[in-house]
């Protein structure tokens, strides 16, 4: 599933993205094979230990030789990334045809991200998107608020999410 800046510009509003990022149901284990595969399309460990890395911290940090395109793999953790993955669909646009999230799923994972930028892109969701599963979102912002130390964190996308009477 195609996350990240990419994705808030298919569901929200165009912005630059200087990496490609995506959800993949990947084990520990497999990340020999899929390296081994990425290689074959001339996609590569842009760090040293990649394996490692990503066994650590859930993330494959590649990119793609030709273009010199960044990307991010996240590697989906039980059950938020299996959900999100499940609920994905697939949107055309032109002669692409890319896998996104839901955009509450999109929603839920700037939220737990927090960034400023991620705030800002919750806003062109939810601009584009004004019809939404609010409580599936506060379902997992407020899941994901305390192990992020973030207690405030539901009470800040509340806020964005109902426009102000």
């Amino acid at each position: 599933v195609v996350i990240g800046g990419v994705a808030v510009g298919m569901l929200g509003k165009p912005r630059y993205t200087a990496d490609v990022g995506a959800i993949f149901l990947l084990y520990s284990a497999d990340l020999p094979q899929f390296l081994k595969d990425a290689r074959a399309e001339n996609i590569i460990p842009r760090i040293d230990n990649a394996e490692d890395f990503a066994r650590k911290n859930r993330v494959l940090l590649l990119h793609h030789e030709p273009s010199q395109t960044l990307i991010d793999i996240s590697m989906g953790t039980p059950p938020l990334e299996e959900e999100i993955v499940e609920r994905a669909t697939y949107k055309s646009f032109s002669n692409l045809s890319i896998r996104l999230p839901t955009p509450e799923d999109l929603i839920i994972m700037k939220a737990i991200a927090h960034r400023p930028k991620d705030i800002e892109d919750i806003r062109t969701i939810v601009d584009k998107n004004p019809i939404l599963d609010i409580q599936r979102i506060q379902s997992w912002v407020e899941t994901f608020a305390e192990p992020l130390g973030a207690p405030t964190l539901w009470d800040e996308i509340k806020k964005i999410l109902t426009p102000p009477e």
